[in-house]
């Protein structure tokens, strides 16, 4: 068992249901009830939910991971994953960064789940 990954793996299985719960009421109902157009709208919604079941099973797939005996795809697929948080990281970031906003880093604080992720995934799979 590969104790990192299954950190990892339940740190991710956390931010997911941050993502869910906090995400619906911070975003999802607020983006409902807005004057957007309904076409764009949809989309930004069905997104939500995409990245709700990426985060879920990314998580699963951790722990899984974590638990199964070392096979040459293991590490593959830890470093994927470890890839795919630090992107979702940087992409919080770089939004966050380009607005302009005072205490940037606080605004859109959602890198602050989605890197130690990442780290916890990197020292895993390495």
């Amino acid at each position: 068992m590969n104790g990192w990954l299954l950190a990892a793996g339940i740190t991710a299985f956390g931010v997911a249901a941050a993502h869910i719960v906090g995400g619906h009421r911070d975003v999802v109902l607020p983006l409902l009830s807005c004057g957007l157009a309904d076409g764009p709208k949809r989309v930004l919604h069905a997104v939500w939910h995409m990245v709700s079941a990426d985060l879920a099973l990314s998580a699963a797939a951790l722990v899984y991971l974590a638990l199964a005996d070392d096979t040459s795809a293991t590490g593959l697929m830890a470093w994927f994953v470890a890839v795919h948080f630090v992107a979702y990281a940087v992409a919080f970031l770089v939004v966050t960064l380009s607005v302009g906003w005072p205490k940037p880093l606080l605004r859109l604080p959602q890198w602050i789940l989605l890197l130690p992720v990442a780290v916890l995934t990197v020292v895993g799979a390495a």
